[in-house]
């Protein structure tokens, strides 16, 4: 295959570019281990990442005596039931970014799923975590998918720089989780988008993307009436209304030609690992002396909290399905007789929609009040201050990061500020308001990340060059949405632990399983990976730490612990 994009990765030191990842097939099946450092001799040939996006640890814990398929295999494993996605910007984007970098938000420049650059040339100013919007025209949703924003290398880029023969491959149901895992330099990259999936601008899909394509395209012409109901599931069969949405009984039915309702399903993970499988094949994966990486990131769970809540027959109905997806994956695998570690963890947590949780003993759950919003900040502030209130705080909801509007002098920006923070911390759903100024003298934080206070999360997805001129923090229960609507019933990206605390799996044949409940970090599984490949690294490389995944006196980490 030619691919038309190339762009370079330093990895010491690192070069940022807005360039499209290079992607290039090396790699041939008889190709000789090179010279210089070489793997570990018990190393995994295949190490397999896996993110489940919104698989937050009270799902894993809750469902996790359901298991019989594929999650019950990776908890037979080494077990971090309590992971932390340590960082208060708990998205999708900043999320994938610190799983195989190793590094939180504050240093892979990923701060949230959108920030606003009052510089780009188009009319809208908000650019998104996977776009090089030099290249993208006045409508946001016009963009260009591009990794140009991660400033930092991803484990599979660091293999290949040490064994350019190794393989980095990642497949997604969304293209900034494929981005954000594999990197600059990859092999292969596929997203679900539209109705199938389509790899870089410029790029010509493998003829297995195609198959696939094909495939999905034959499912969505058949249609289908939906899933069975497990036993299980029928104590949360049962209706709950937000807005003018009713939610609860939902099975999955797939008129014919309905791609919406097909990517909100349990198919979309299906047809990811389906893909996975046959990219295993043609890329010819864990079959050389050198560990190839394949990054899989799975959204159904994700788009399915979205829509339906996280406590709903939906939720249930989708952890069987995926529990049973990825047991199907694993034996694939097993069948080709390829020798693979895995990791499983999530990007983030989630919260399910408020009208049911205050059924359910939890009455303090509520939305956000629309006095939150941006524009209705702008009004009180502009109106106290004798400013035009139009554009005057931008932000992408009620909680986040917030700019100003770029045309106020210092003065006007101090004043408008804390304007802002007296105003917002006299409403009752506001925790804090955080200054970009008290971010940036706050030391990067350090310790058992369920102990970090709101600023030392928030300063862990603190980026100056990006990141807002303040952020508001919500209080623990009020959830960012105003409203209920199709599609989006609920949500997550709060500084609280339901949103932060996450699985971490590690499984390979033959590991003796363990489990640790003490708190781990999503930015420790790149420098646990990096180990048990033998990959040598200086041991300041990452913010995490090598866990150790051998349950006995040896140690997985080497002279790095």
């Amino acid at each position: 295959m030619t691919f038309a994009r190339k762009a370079m990765l330093l990895i010491a030191p690192f070069t940022l570019s807005l360039a499209q990842p290079a992607l290039a097939r090396n790699h041939p099946a008889a190709a000789p281990v090179p010279a210089g450092p070489v793997p570990a001799a018990d190393a995994p040939k295949l190490v397999i990442a896996i993110a489940i996006d919104q698989f937050s640890a009270d799902l894993f814990a809750q469902y996790r005596a359901q298991f019989t398929g594929g999650l019950a295999r990776l908890a037979s494993g080494a077990v971090f039931p309590s992971g932390y996605q340590s960082h208060a910007a708990t998205e999708t984007c900043p999320g994938h970014s610190t799983i195989l970098t190793g590094m939180r938000p504050a240093h892979t420049g990923i701060i949230a799923n959108n920030w606003f650059d009052q510089s780009v040339a188009r009319a809208a100013k908000s650019v998104y975590c996977a776009e090089d919007e030099t290249k993208t025209a006045a409508t946001p949703g016009d963009y260009v998918a591009s990794v140009g924003h991660l400033l930092v290398p991803t484990l599979g880029e660091r293999i290949k720089a040490v064994w350019p023969t190794s393989r980095n491959v990642a497949v997604s149901g969304k293209d900034r989780a494929a981005l954000m895992m594999g990197g600059h330099r990859i092999d292969d990259v596929y997203w679900w988008k539209g109705k199938g999936f389509v790899t870089l601008e410029g790029v010509t899909p493998a003829h297995v993307a195609l198959e696939q394509n094909a495939a999905v395209a034959t499912e969505l012409a058949a249609g289908d009436p939906g899933y069975a109901l497990p036993a299980d599931c029928a104590a949360r069969d049962r209706a709950v209304t937000a807005g003018t949405v009713t939610v609860g009984t939902g099975r999955f039915a797939l008129a014919p030609g309905d791609a919406t309702a097909f990517r909100a399903s349990p198919r979309l993970d299906r047809a990811v690992l389906e893909l996975a499988t046959r990219l295993v094949d043609a890329d010819r994966l864990g079959r050389a002396p050198t560990p190839d990486v394949l990054a899989i990131s799975l959204s159904a769970t994700d788009y399915i909290g979205h829509g339906f809540g996280t406590q709903g027959a939906e939720m249930c109905i989708q952890l069987h399905q995926l529990d049973s997806a990825l047991g199907a994956f694993f034996a694939a695998l097993d069948a080709r007789g390829i020798d693979y570690g895995v990791v499983l963890t999530a990007d983030h947590g989630g919260f399910d929609l408020p009208e049911r949780l205050a059924q359910q003993a939890l009455p303090q759950a509520e939305r956000a009040d629309r006095a939150l919003l941006p524009a209705a900040l702008s009004e009180r502030v502009g109106a106290k201050l004798g400013l035009d209130p139009k554009g005057l705080f931008l932000a992408e909801g009620t909680s986040g990061d917030v700019w100003l509007r770029k045309d106020l002098s210092p003065d006007q920006k101090a004043a408008a500020i804390a304007a802002a923070r007296t105003d917002l911390t006299a409403q009752r759903q506001v925790a804090a308001v955080i200054t970009a100024d008290e971010l940036a003298a706050t030391p990067l934080p350090t310790g058992s990340p369920e102990t970090w206070s709101l600023i030392q999360r928030a300063r862990a997805s603190f980026y100056a060059p990006r990141s807002g001129d303040f952020v508001v923090i919500l209080k623990r229960g009020v959830i960012s949405l105003t409203g209920a609507g199709p599609g989006y019933v609920a949500t997550h990206g709060s500084a609280w632990d339901y949103d932060r605390r996450v699985p971490i799996l590690f499984w390979r044949k033959g590991m003796t399983g363990f489990e640790q409940p003490s708190p781990v970090e999503t930015v420790d599984i790149a420098p646990s990976l990096a180990a048990w490949v033998g990959l040598k690294l200086p041991p300041d490389t990452f913010d995490g730490r090598c866990l150790d995944l051998d349950a006995g006196p040896g140690s997985t980490c080497g002279v790095h612990p």
